[in-house]
C-alpha cells in the first residue's frame, strides 16, 4: 500500500520592497518540495504560476497588485523574428549539453561575471561558490544545468559562454536561471539565443512549452519576454494565448524601452528564496 499524498502547507512571506516596480512592495506565498512526489507537486504548481527556488516552489501573492504575469511559448508553433533567426544562426555552431544538476567552478566564475556586469547591486551578486551549489544541487526534482560552449579545440573542451539550471517537467522546460558572459562581443545574443535553443529542445522532444517565469508589464528589463511569439500569459480563468495586435502592441513598446541584450530567463527575483519572516 502507498501512502496518500499529504496537501502542502503554504506559507506567506511578509511585505518587501518589489524589486521590479519602485514603491511597490511584494509578498509570496510558498510551500517546501520535498519526498517522493516533488516532481509532481512542482509540475502541477508550474501550471498555476509557481516558480522553484531550491526546495521551495512560490509565486507573488502582493494585496495591491497583480503585475506579475505567468509567461509560456508554445514550442510547436514558436515563429521566430529575423532578429531571432539572425541568433539562430549567428551561435550555431555552439554545443549544448544537457548536465546533471552539480555546480563546476567553470560556471561559477561564468556566473561572477555576469552578475558583475548585469546585477552589480543585486541580491545575487554577493554570492560565493556554496551559494551557487546550493541553488544548482539543492533540488528535489528533475533538473539540469544545460552548458553552452563553442567547438572544443583538439583534447581541450571549448569556452563555455552560457548555462541555465532548468527543470524539466512533463509539459515542457521551465528555465529557472540563466547566465552568460556579457563581455563576449563576438557572441551577442547569448541570452536570447539561450531561450530559442531551448524552444528547439521543447519542439525536438514533441513536449508543449518553455516556462519563462513572470513578465512585469511596466518593468523595461522584463519586456524582452513578450518577443517570443506566440505568448501565453496565464489568467485567472487559465492560460490565454495572446492575439497578434495585441503582442504586436506589447513588442512596440518593448522595442521603444532601452535596449537590453539580456534574456533573463529567471530574473533575481525568480532565483531568491522567499525571505523567512512569514505567516502561515
Amino acid at each position: 500500500m502507498t501512502a496518500p499524498v499529504r496537501f502542502p502547507r503554504f506559507f506567506v512571506t511578509s511585505p518587501a520592497p518589489c524589486p521590479y516596480l519602485e514603491g511597490r512592495s511584494e509578498r509570496k506565498v510558498f510551500t517546501e518540495l520535498k519526498g517522493p512526489h516533488a516532481d509532481q507537486l512542482n509540475e502541477a504548481l508550474g501550471r498555476i504560476g509557481f516558480r522553484r527556488s531550491q526546495t521551495v516552489a512560490y509565486r507573488p501573492s502582493c494585496t495591491d497588485c497583480q503585475a506579475c504575469i505567468s509567461v509560456r511559448i508554445p514550442a510547436a508553433d514558436f515563429c521566430p523574428s529575423n532578429a531571432q533567426k539572425r541568433t539562430l544562426k549567428r551561435n550555431s555552431d555552439l554545443i549544448a549539453t544537457e548536465c546533471r544538476p552539480w555546480a563546476t567552478s567553470e560556471q561559477f566564475e561564468l556566473l561572477r561575471k555576469y552578475l558583475a556586469s548585469r546585477h552589480p547591486g543585486g541580491g545575487m551578486a554577493a554570492m560565493d561558490d556554496i551559494d551557487y551549489a546550493d541553488m544548482v544541487e539543492h533540488t528535489p526534482v528533475t533538473s539540469s544545468v544545460i552548458e553552452y560552449r563553442e567547438p572544443a579545440i583538439g583534447s581541450q573542451a571549448g569556452r563555455l559562454v552560457g548555462a541555465c539550471l532548468t527543470d524539466r517537467q512533463g509539459d515542457g522546460l521551465s528555465m529557472i536561471y540563466s547566465f552568460y558572459d556579457p563581455e563576449y562581443k563576438v557572441r551577442s545574443g547569448l541570452g536570447n539565443y539561450i531561450i530559442l535553443e531551448h524552444i528547439q529542445r521543447v519542439a525536438a522532444e514533441r513536449l508543449g512549452f518553455v516556462y519563462l517565469g513572470y513578465w512585469v508589464e511596466g518593468s523595461d528589463r522584463m519586456q524582452y519576454k513578450v518577443r517570443y511569439r506566440p505568448l501565453e500569459l496565464l489568467e485567472r480563468d487559465g492560460w490565454r494565448r495572446l492575439d497578434r495586435a495585441e503582442q504586436d502592441a506589447l513588442i512596440a513598446r518593448a522595442v521603444a524601452a532601452p535596449p537590453r541584450d539580456d534574456a533573463r530567463a529567471s530574473a533575481a527575483k525568480d532565483a531568491a528564496l522567499p525571505q523567512v519572516g512569514f505567516a502561515q
